[in-house]
């Protein structure tokens, strides 16, 4: 729980996690070389360049002191000046009131503290210029001002070392990210085949990359063409059975036509029931089978609905249409069907319904609406099952079925990317039904 914050900051995408694990390694260790460098070599050097310098200065220093005039004050500082390559500055000008050090000087603060250190006498020091060092040092005869390069006591241009560190870093980084790129993107493109496939969609998927990467998509083109043969075998099996039980019922349909209506009547309702549940099956393993993605408008599915509830002289009302009117890779045919199996579960244990779509940027989102009794909501996830019907919650002699309806809607869902939700109407006060596709 305590990490929790971390876990969030972290990025959420395949190549984001990869440009962490390339750059954090890289960035830590140029801090800590950086570091360990300039204060142990860099803070080194410029302590003895600096000490080595506050002896010129020292001598300097006694040099004023020993003077016995003006005049032979000015022949000494000459003669030191110019042995020393020292300008010397007497009387000097007023000092700043505090040493001046650039913030981005990185050795500065070690040159004045040991300045200080190895030399007395040292009121302020001025490195505001990058080449040249200014101090004010006191003596017996005043304060004088001295100036003197930079170089004496300080390795020149430590900063070009931190900056070759982060170039090359930066580029070295940069060509790491594009070779781990060019492994990432087969699972990238792995990812968007599975993903394509769960929305119904076979996308063209050669597996490359890595032998790792290699083996898993070999293993997912493996499994996507073990769930279509197994799809295709169901398929085929039961139209195969639906196909051979027709020719019987046909035969049994002739014989009772020839029978008194009235002894024939119950037996024509059995062989009318039969080829109902027979239907049911056919629907049920066919799903979305000779249906192929194509452009459509959610809107108008609901409007063809609509129109055909009219035509045959159903209850069935518009409910809320909202989103863009826009063509949407589906399969028609089997939303079309979907649809029309919630429909007709709504009107079967319910007087009324309204159909509705609402289209976002993510997601479209039929709902169907009816004043039935519903279903509890501990059973919602068991009636979307095959074979399932709750005679608790819906009445048995309303219709007839196998329990296949909602779980045709749900295997439709499924095969768009998306997901049957059965909720409470709060416009009719029944069922709500929502098949929910994603885009």
């Amino acid at each position: 729980m305590t990490f929790n914050w971390l876990k969030n900051a972290m990025p959420r995408g395949l190549y984001g996690r990869a440009a962490l694990i390339l750059i954090l390694p890289v960035i830590l260790l140029q801090l800590l070389v950086s570091v360990v460098f300039i204060q142990r070599h860099f803070d080194g050097v410029t302590r003895s360049m600096t000490s080595a310098m506050s002896i010129d200065l020292r001598y300097m220093q006694d040099q004023i002191n020993g003077a016995a005039d003006a005049a032979a004050l000015q022949d000494r500082l000459a003669r030191v000046g110019d042995g020393l390559e020292l300008m010397i500055a007497f009387p000097a000008p007023l000092p700043p009131p505090l040493d001046i050090v650039p913030f981005q000087d990185l050795t500065g603060s070690t040159v004045i503290s040991t300045l200080r250190a190895e030399l007395e006498g040292v009121t302020r020091v001025s490195l505001e210029s990058r080449r040249v060092v200014q101090a004010w040092i006191e003596t017996d005869m005043g304060l004088v001002k001295t100036s003197f390069q930079r170089r004496r006591v300080s390795a020149s241009n430590p900063h070009q070392l931190l900056v070759i560190m982060v170039v090359i870093g930066a580029l070295m980084t940069t060509i790491a990210y594009f070779f781990l790129r060019n492994q990432l993107r087969p699972i990238k493109r792995m990812g968007d085949a599975a993903t394509a496939y769960g929305k119904g969609r076979i996308v063209d998927f050669n597996p490359t990359g890595a032998i790792e990467v290699r083996a898993a998509g070999m293993a997912f083109l493996d499994m996507r063409n073990r769930i279509e043969r197994q799809t295709q075998s169901r398929t085929l099996m039961l139209s195969g059975v639906s196909h051979d039980l027709r020719t019987p019922l046909t035969r049994m349909r002739l014989g009772l036509s020839m029978l008194d209506d009235a002894e024939a009547a119950p037996l024509i309702k059995d062989v009318e029931e039969m080829q109902h549940l027979l239907d049911g099956f056919l629907d049920f393993a066919r799903s979305d089978a000779g249906d192929t993605l194509e452009p459509a408008i959610p809107q108008d599915l609901v409007t063809d609905v609509l129109e055909a509830a009219v035509r045959m002289g159903q209850a069935v009302t518009a409910g809320e249409i909202t989103g863009p009117r826009a063509d949407i890779a589906i399969r028609p045919l089997a939303i079309r069907r979907a649809l029309d199996n919630l429909v007709g579960n709504a009107l079967r244990y319910g007087t009324s319904a309204t159909v509705g779509v609402t289209v976002t940027d993510r997601a479209v989102r039929f709902t169907v609406d009816d004043d039935g009794p519903g279903i509890p909501a501990d059973q919602r996830e068991e009636a979307t099952r095959p074979f399932v019907r709750l005679d608790k919650a819906r009445n048995q002699d309303a219709g007839s079925g196998v329990g296949l309806g909602l779980s045709i809607v749900s295997d439709i869902a499924r095969t768009h990317g998306g997901m049957l939700r059965l909720g409470d109407s709060t416009t009719l006060g029944g069922l709500k039904a929502e098949l929910v596709l994603a885009r």
